[in-house]
């Protein structure tokens, strides 16, 4: 008789626990390795899992396009990491195009904006094409916008040290610049013998945003080297573009002048 008291006690003691917070929201990463970035995927993957264990998120992890041939509808927000939309096949693609129609959120990091101009609705997507790109070099990035969530956590000035993408004209007036470079800060000509790269002046993103076709857009030209991903402002800045992607939250209103 007592144990059974003693056990229905416990029963009632661990009833009466909260039950395991239910993830809040889910992420497809394509993280498919080419050429030159194949690398930075054993640094990216277990910062990604902690990323998504600290903020509560459920995380699926590609190293192929064949979750593009199911049920896209169930992530919030797909990110292309170090992935251009060429991988993906006409039929892929026609559901990826379908996701954003739909409303979903989608995160361009780095390589994924280098992409071969032969889809030119995902280059409308992403909202400019990859030029060139001088030496790997240490610069210092200005946010212009801390509206945002990729940027609240960043400071104003931002030592960095990254490949620094030039793109040519913006496809639409409507994307938001977040995050410029400062070219006076490096050498936009340092360049391999045989190219060139001439920089792109006072104005050159390295992260923007906009909303497109029904669906919301977040790019960061920022991430090429494998070391990038053990950096805690840079997962921050990361999170918080996935954050927006993935619910619309997160940008700070205006303040209306009295």
């Amino acid at each position: 008789m007592r144990k059974s008291i003693v056990l229905l006690a416990l029963i009632c003691a661990l009833s009466a626990l909260p039950a395991q917070a239910q993830q809040q929201f889910k992420v497809l990463v394509a993280a498919i390795p080419n050429k030159y970035h194949n690398d930075y995927i054993t640094v990216a993957r277990p910062s990604f899992e902690q990323m998504a264990r600290r903020h509560n998120f459920e995380m699926v992890w590609a190293w192929d396009t064949r979750p593009f041939d199911g049920d896209l509808s169930q992530y919030a927000a797909i990110v292309f990491l170090n992935t251009p939309g060429a991988e993906l096949s006409e039929p892929q693609r026609k559901r990826f195009q379908d996701y954003i129609h739909a409303g979903g959120g989608f995160v361009a990091v780095h390589k994924a904006i280098a992409t071969a101009r032969e889809w030119t609705w995902y280059e409308h997507l992403v909202g400019r094409s990859f030029r060139t790109h001088p030496y790997i070099q240490t610069g210092v990035i200005d946010v212009v916008d801390r509206n945002f969530p990729a940027t609240l956590g960043l400071p104003d000035r931002w030592l960095w040290t990254d490949e620094w993408y030039e793109y040519d004209a913006p496809y639409s007036s409507d994307l938001h610049v977040v995050m410029n470079v400062d070219e006076s800060s490096y050498d936009p000509t340092l360049i391999w013998p045989g190219q060139k790269a001439e920089g792109m002046g006072k104005s050159h993103p390295v992260a923007w945003y906009h909303f497109f076709e029904g669906g919301r857009s977040f790019v960061t030209a920022l991430g090429h080297t494998p070391e990038l991903y053990n950096d805690r402002l840079y997962l921050d800045h990361l999170y918080g573009g996935i954050y927006w992607a993935a619910t619309g939250r997160g940008i700070v209103a205006e303040k209306s002048i009295p």
